[in-house]
């Protein structure tokens, strides 16, 4: 916990407690249904919800948009994210049951009110529009994009006058290592930002935040 408060200073008191409880809920959960890592539980705050945050860092979602979490697994990046920013709506998707029941629980637990979930693959959300999709490692960047455009919105619908509005809605990526020819199948031209310059701890080398926009 004292790592997320080395780059964060401006939690509420609720947040705090929140982020508290994630440790004793994912450990807990993680011994009925395992979504972390046994080596990685005891880094959940640095090699998970830091991770998560990294995007909060780096971008801000305003109140009322609506973002989709591909593939969360059991909770990441949405969970982490739906805690900070908490006027904002978290969409948390999963092809597999399981793992979406750790998500639902952990959110009940701390009291997250906006997050919803839904179990399917991501091809078969028909009818819904976000303002931004979020996803950590979940697949080859081609697969998230093509999956991820029927989704976005043409445009951004808040009325803020913040640097927000500037930004086309778009999908927003968690990836690690040598991204290069990930990034030439893809066809796509995302801006690219080393986690390590956000948070400088050795974990984060050589691990990047992707935007591709709309």
């Amino acid at each position: 916990m004292d790592i997320i408060l080395k780059y964060f200073s401006d939690f509420t008191a609720h947040q705090l407690d929140q982020l508290k409880t994630l440790e004793s809920l994912y450990k807990e959960w993680n011994e009925k249904i395992n979504v972390i890592s046994r080596k990685d539980i005891d880094g959940l705050y640095e090699k998970h919800v830091l991770h998560s945050l990294s995007i909060a860092a780096a971008f801000e979602f305003q109140p009322g948009s609506e973002i989709i979490d591909l593939g969360t697994g059991g909770g990441f990046p949405g969970i982490a994210l739906a805690i900070f920013f908490p006027e904002v709506k978290f969409h948390m998707v999963d092809s597999i049951a399981k793992k979406l029941k750790v998500t639902e629980a952990v959110a009940e637990g701390i009291g997250l009110k906006n997050i919803t979930t839904q179990h399917t693959r991501v091809e078969k959300i028909m009818g819904r529009k976000f303002d931004f999709v979020v996803s950590r490692a979940v697949a080859p960047l081609k697969d998230l994009w093509r999956w991820s455009k029927p989704l976005l919105r043409k445009n951004m619908e808040s009325g803020s006058n913040s640097e927000l509005t500037t930004m086309k809605p778009g999908l927003i990526c968690l990836k690690g290592g040598d991204l290069v020819s990930e990034i030439q199948e893809s066809d796509t031209r995302p801006r690219i930002m080393e986690i390590h310059d956000i948070f400088p701890e050795e974990f984060f080398r050589e691990k990047y935040i992707l935007y591709v926009p709309r």
